[in-house]
């Protein structure tokens, strides 16, 4: 939202009010609080009829400022708030003196100038992270006489942002206007399913607006030089994160805002739906089954989409007898053959269904002004919407979801929650502007803890649409309704990493796009793409996804890249332990792991997966593909090639090939298995070395099964001399990725060759191996 036309007039239809020089600071135990008149005082009648914004600094993590601009405090908080984190383990220095205010939460300071105008200024480590200025604090008033609250913020020169949830456009916000609003509107558009008001910069900090409602960004895109973002209403809060690397502001936002749990082993498997509005029953589903293990294609889920439940009544959770007379049965026997359940809801309750009769009687909709039952015809006829907020619909809903868990359902795709409308009441009295984008929370999370509580440890997930700050404590997330095309496959990998880079771990799309029918070619680079994503699901609308519709090459490529995926599953668990523990995605913009390469800066068509996988997706049908490698020496994982980086390259690539990569200096665990996602992946793992250099040591820890102890080794390297030492009682080898034989190795080993290098096996016990590196 703009308030200004040009630099130096007010937009029309609105009056703005800007903070000049603070006219006092007080100084908390843990806050710095000041008194900001919007007009100069340089008497006592100045100080008449003259509005003040009030903005209090704390601090509720280290490295991390609380800000506070309030113009009037009488509003009534409605709720709801986004939970943030907030301890007193950490010091926080406050100091007023004249002239100055100052403070301080570990690497992070504010300073305000107290002799001159506005002027607020974010430093850590001696540097400047960004300035809060003349015309940054404002309250700004529409001639309908709403109010809104707005902060802008510096930009240095070459400073790139990213994030704000997961968004289609290009990767670098830099010149976008984003407005945060939940929106079914297709991820080809402005509108975005996951609205996140989190954005970090390449210049050493983010800032998270914690406000779940609407919230209006301008990135650089009103004052070239600033971040102007605005929320309606009195009052605005934000923090400023600081952190030396990207990885470290993401570590610092999730520990405020939450981090994911590991999502169950199964689920990085393969998942196969029946599509959208395609016809199936029980002999549809068997055939599927039976034909994936015909072609060799593993299957690790099978989901059902909408059409198990009967049309017009969505929901109802009760299976459709005409094509599913025996569920409980069907389900026995889908789960004897070692498959997982998902299948498909909604948080809309048709009026056709017979839970709307006892949703509307007890009071578990979301009610008009009136207290009638909101309802609409769009998507089904006169659908209710569940008030998460009331504690007993919460337990109606998760309710009838138990009684499918009972017969058998592991995993829920919790779709829409985008649709909520703002001319209604909440159960608890919440606001319902701030729970249009909050409401997709509280149903992932109604569902997820459901799951939490009736599962194993460990074993719940759900497949949202919907999301915003905080949804990625409850994976995993998937990017809606593609179109079958190459600019929209492009489009979903930008959405995914700008998801990545604003909190959320892990990530899936629909291989092939949901919307049509993909031609064999888009099919095949699409399935690539999808199985070298966190989560992979063969999902369509009007058209099955089943590989054999796409032709016998298309099997071959799916059969070959679900195996490589399998075998990384050892590398995959690292990676999303990684996303649990510290808030760094599976999927990994280049900038995140390269933010001084400044090649990497606007790269949103290649990805790390993990920290030392770089795959390059082919956009096109003719396999031309052009990408980036940073510096160092390159091995592909499929051919062993070694190329150096830091310089674009250009190839062709078959359907079954793309550029994939190993980091320079990197061992990745594989796994010896190509049939299961679960299985021990100690045994027999192998540990693929790429490019070692001098002084490398890397530690490398592979999961065994429940109340199995980890296998680690370490792998350095000294002079020409390589060392592997295990922790380890099950087999295991070292490929040298890009080696020719012979290889000299010191003790008993044995030697064979790989298509990407030479195998080096120790003799049964053996916990060391060195080995001679050749020039």
């Amino acid at each position: 939202m703009k308030f200004t036309s040009g630099y130096w007039r007010t937009a029309e239809g609105f009056e703005v009010l800007y903070g000049r020089r603070p006219h006092s600071a007080v100084a908390g135990d843990r806050s710095l609080t000041l008194h900001v008149p919007t007009r100069p005082v340089e008497t006592r009648r100045a100080t008449l009829n003259n509005p003040v914004i009030t903005v209090t600094y704390t601090s509720p993590l280290r490295g991390v400022i609380g800000v506070r601009v309030v113009h009037h405090a009488g509003a009534v908080d409605r709720g709801p708030r986004f939970e943030v984190a907030s301890t007193d383990d950490h010091p926080v220095h406050v100091v007023t003196e004249p002239g100055r205010a100052r403070l301080t939460s570990g690497p992070l300071s504010v300073d305000v100038d107290m002799d001159a105008e506005w002027h607020a200024t974010f430093t850590a480590g001696g540097r400047t992270l960004t300035t809060s200025g003349l015309k940054s604090l404002g309250v700004a008033t529409a001639a309908d006489g709403r109010r809104y609250v707005h902060e802008r913020l510096g930009l240095a020169v070459g400073e790139l942002v990213y994030g704000l949830g997961e968004r289609s456009a290009p990767l670098v916000r830099n010149g976008q206007a984003v407005d945060l609003w939940n929106d079914d509107g297709g991820p080809s558009s402005y509108h975005a399913y996951k609205n996140v008001p989190f954005y970090m910069t390449d210049h050493g900090y983010g800032v998270f607006v914690d406000s779940p409602g609407p919230v209006s960004f301008e990135v650089g895109s009103e004052f070239t030089s600033r971040v102007q973002f605005s929320v309606p209403g009195e009052e605005l809060r934000y923090y400023l994160i600081a952190g030396d690397t990207p990885k470290q502001v993401l570590e610092r936002y999730t520990a405020l805002t939450g981090r994911p749990p590991v999502p169950p082993a199964w689920s990085f498997g393969l998942w196969l739906s029946t599509s959208f509005v395609t016809s199936y029953d029980e002999q549809t589903v068997t055939g599927f089954v039976d034909e994936m293990a015909a072609r060799d294609l593993p299957l690790s889920v099978f989901h059902f989409d909408s059409f198990w439940m009967r049309e017009f009544q969505w929901c109802d959770f009760t299976w459709d007898e005409r094509w599913f007379p025996d569920p409980e049965g069907m389900l026995r026997r889908l789960k004897q053959r070692g498959l997982r359940i998902s299948v498909w809801i909604n948080p809309y309750v048709a009026q056709q269904s017979p839970l709307f009769v006892e949703g509307r009687r007890n009071g578990y909709f979301l009610r008009t002004r009136d207290g009638s039952v909101w309802q609409t015809d769009t998507w089904q006829a006169g659908m209710a919407v569940v008030d998460f907020t009331n504690p007993d619909a919460r337990r109606w809903f998760t309710g009838k979801l138990e009684r499918l868990v009972d017969m058998g359902v592991d995993a829920f795709k919790t779709d829409f929650g985008e649709r909520i409308p703002v001319d209604v009441m909440y159960h608890d009295g919440s606001d319902p502007l701030l729970m249009h984008n909050y409401y997709s929370l509280l149903y992932n999370r109604t569902v997820f803890e459901m799951l939490q509580r009736r599962g194993a440890e460990g074993d719940a997930i759900v497949f949202a649409r919907a999301a915003t700050a905080g949804g990625q404590r409850y994976p995993v997330h998937w990017g809606g309704d593609p179109e079958p095309t190459f600019a929209s496959m492009s489009e979903s990998l930008r959405a995914g990493l700008s998801l990545g880079l604003s909190g959320f771990g892990f990530w899936s799309h629909d291989i092939g796009g949901f919307e049509g029918v993909p031609d064999p070619g888009l099919f095949m680079r699409w399935a690539v793409f999808g199985l070298l994503s966190s989560h992979s699901r063969l999902h369509g609308s009007v058209s099955y996804r089943v590989p054999w519709e796409f032709g016998p090459e298309a099997v071959d490529v799916v059969r070959s890249f679900l195996a490589l995926k399998l075998r990384l599953m050892p590398y995959l668990l690292a990676a999303a332990a990684e996303a649990a523990s510290a808030g760094t995605p599976m999927m990994r913009a280049m900038v995140l792991e390269y933010p001084d390469d400044p090649a990497c800066s606007h790269l949103d068509r290649q990805y790390m997966l993990g920290p030392d996988l770089l795959v390059a997706p082919v956009f096109s049908d003719d396999g031309d593909v052009t990408y980036y490698l940073p510096a160092g020496r390159w091995t592909h994982l499929l051919s062993g090639e070694v190329l150096d980086g830091a310089r674009w390259v250009t190839e062709h690539h078959g359907y079954g090939s793309l550029p994939l990569f190993m980091r320079p200096g990197s061992v990745i665990p594989l796994g010896a298995r190509e049939d299961s996602a679960e299985y021990d992946y100690r045994r027999d793992v192998t540990l693929v070395v790429s490019a070692p250099h001098e002084g490398m040591h890397e530690t490398v820890t592979v999961v065994g099964g429940p109340g199995d102890a980890p296998s680690r080794f370490e792998v350095e390297r000294a002079g020409d001399r390589l060392t592997v030492t295990a922790a380890a009682d099950v087999p295991w080898s070292i490929l040298l990725a890009g080696a020719q034989a012979p290889v000299v190795c010191e003790g008993s080993t044995q030697f064979s060759a790989a298509a990407i290098g030479v195998v080096v096996t120790p003799e049964p016990g053996r916990r060391e191996v060195a080995i001679r590196l050749q020039a």
